[in-house]
């Protein structure tokens, strides 16, 4: 590499892993992290979660000195709006081209949209800092929060509302929470436990209007049934944050990586695993072992925790008692275990990463 050097577009955990390594493994020359926000790079989790509930404390994976002392430049509130990888060049939405020899691409994943909603001011979205606090701003004991997608997102801020006071309703339109990820008998139990707490679930539905003046006031589902409202957080899924190369594709494009959710990665841990690899892959090196892809979510003061990929699963078995919320259920393809939901057991943890590593040919 020469005086260019690498250039990480994204603030998030991908970016971040893969500095860290690079400086790990000895790599001696220019890293720069281009972030589109204002403040140093920063793990998400906590925004539908902590930070949601009025948890300031800092986010941020390293403090300043870290930086400094490992010689990463941060260009902070610096967008990118345009790739020209004939010239190795990253274009800024303020026009500064920033030139590489080594282009990390993990700028994430953008919320999906309803466009009917758009135009009201108390809609919202959850992917940044600031997101978390203009929904904490409207989250006030004793209002309503109109939850659109009943995935992980959408049900950990429905849980962090409820220990708030609001009175939360969970519109989505499969018949239960998470069922393409986990199944309808999981995605069942899912309903049972936000149920219990409170949540008003419309399921087997999705919003046909919106209505009020500048502010949503009052929701149309397809039946004809309304649902008045104080908020609405739109979490229907994510799509990878690509637009901004002006690009079909960057999967080819020579000393060019994509890691974290900008190449589908899904979820935290795949996101530091292919940072890392990314680093390995500039540097020369051979990749790591694929690990299990595994997620954890925080509801009603209940660790929940996801190894695997479900939805390869033909059975199910389930230890414990899913309704004191302890158990583990097992998910298995011809026998062969592919997939854990591990709830209120932590311990429980790595006994079924090696279980499912050792069947899947994954690092344990």
């Amino acid at each position: 590499m020469d005086a260019n050097g690498v250039v990480i577009v994204g603030g998030g955990l991908a970016g971040q892993r893969c500095c860290e390594r690079l400086r790990r493994r000895g790599y001696e020359g220019r890293v720069r992290m281009v972030c589109a926000e204002p403040i140093r790079p920063y793990d998400r989790p906590p925004l539908s979660k902590e930070l949601l509930a009025g948890d300031d404390r800092a986010i941020s994976f390293r403090d300043e000195a870290w930086y400094r002392d490992n010689e990463v430049e941060l260009l902070l509130g610096t967008r990118a709006e345009q790739l020209e990888p004939t010239d190795r060049t990253v274009v800024a939405a303020t026009g500064e081209r920033i030139r590489y020899d080594k282009l990390l691409i993990a700028t994430g994943a953008a919320p999906r949209t309803l466009p009917a909603a758009e135009r009201f001011a108390n809609v919202h979205m959850l992917r940044t800092v600031a997101d978390a606090h203009a929904l904490r701003d409207a989250l006030h004991p004793g209002s309503h929060l109109v939850v659109i997608g009943a995935g992980f997102i959408g049900l950990e801020v429905a849980s962090t509302a409820r220990r708030l006071g609001v009175q939360v309703t969970l519109v989505e339109a499969a018949a239960t929470p998470l069922e393409t990820v986990l199944g309808a008998g999981v995605g069942g139990w899912f309903a049972g436990v936000h149920s219990e707490e409170g949540v008003r679930l419309e399921l087997s539905t999705a919003i046909e209007d919106f209505r009020g003046n500048g502010r949503v006031e009052e929701l149309r589902l397809r039946d004809g049934r309304t649902i008045e409202c104080n908020s609405v957080l739109v979490a229907i899924g994510v799509a990878p944050a690509l637009d901004w190369t002006g690009l079909d594709t960057v999967g080819d494009l020579p000393d060019v990586h994509v890691a974290g959710d900008a190449a589908g990665g899904q979820h935290w841990e795949a996101a530091a695993q292919q940072g890392a690899a990314a680093a390995d892959a500039m540097l020369g090196l051979d990749p790591p072992r694929a690990q299990l892809p595994s997620f954890w979510s925080d509801q009603y003061g209940t660790r929940i925790q996801y190894l695997g990929d479900a939805r390869r699963a033909d059975s199910l078995e389930v230890d414990g008692s899913p309704t004191d919320r302890d158990f583990t259920a097992l998910f298995t393809c011809a026998g062969r275990p592919v997939a854990a939901l591990v709830v209120g057991r932590p311990r429980a943890l790595p006994a079924m990463r090696r279980l499912i590593g050792a069947s899947n040919g994954t690092q344990d």
